[in-house]
C-alpha cells in the first residue's frame, strides 16, 4: 500500500458517527486516541502490556506528539494506521512513527512522531528502561528514514 517505511505494525480503523466534530470530519484530537491505540496495540504484541508494565513498575509515558493532518477523514471511512520504533536510547527514550491511510484511495492523512519516557509508575519520575524493554522492544527498533 506505499507505507512510509518497510514492516510497519498496522491497525485497522473505521471512522463513527463519534469520531466527527462540527466541521463535519474526524476531530483532531481523535487521531491522538488512534495513535495511542496503535501504540498500545504494538507495545502488546511484543509482549509488553500494561499488566507486564505494572509488574516491572515502569510504562513508556508520552512527552510529545508531533502530528501533521494531511488530509481529512470522514464517517464510515475504513483507515490503517502503520507504527515503527524509529529511535531509542536504551535508556529512557523511544521514538515512534506513524502513518494514517485511507486505503480506499491511498491517501495518507496523517504523518506523527510520538516521544516516549521510561517512567516508574509508582513515583511518576523517569527511569532507566529494564531489561525487558530492552528484549521486547528492541527487535522492532528500525533505523528512522527521512519521509
Amino acid at each position: 500500500m506505499g507505507w512510509d517505511r518497510a514492516t510497519p505494525f498496522i491497525i485497522d480503523l473505521q471512522v463513527g458517527a463519534e469520531d466527527i466534530d462540527g466541521l463535519g470530519h474526524a476531530n483532531n484530537a481523535v487521531y491522538v486516541t488512534w495513535l495511542e491505540r496503535c501504540a498500545w496495540r504494538h507495545s502488546q504484541r511484543l509482549g509488553l502490556d500494561l499488566v507486564e508494565y505494572r509488574r516491572l513498575d515502569r510504562a513508556m509515558a508520552v512527552v510529545r506528539h508531533e502530528i501533521d493532518y494531511l488530509a481529512a477523514a470522514y464517517e464510515g471511512d475504513e483507515l490503517q494506521l502503520a507504527t515503527w520504533i524509529v529511535d531509542w536510547d536504551q535508556r529512557l527514550k523511544m521514538t515512534r512513527h506513524f502513518q494514517l491511510k485511507r486505503p480506499s484511495d491511498n491517501a495518507t492523512l496523517l504523518r506523527a512522531q510520538t516521544t516516549f519516557v521510561c517512567i516508574e509508575l509508582s513515583t511518576g519520575k523517569p527511569k532507566r528502561m529494564p531489561a525487558e524493554f530492552i528484549e521486547g522492544y528492541g527487535p522492532a527498533i528500525q533505523i528512522a528514514e527521512a519521509i
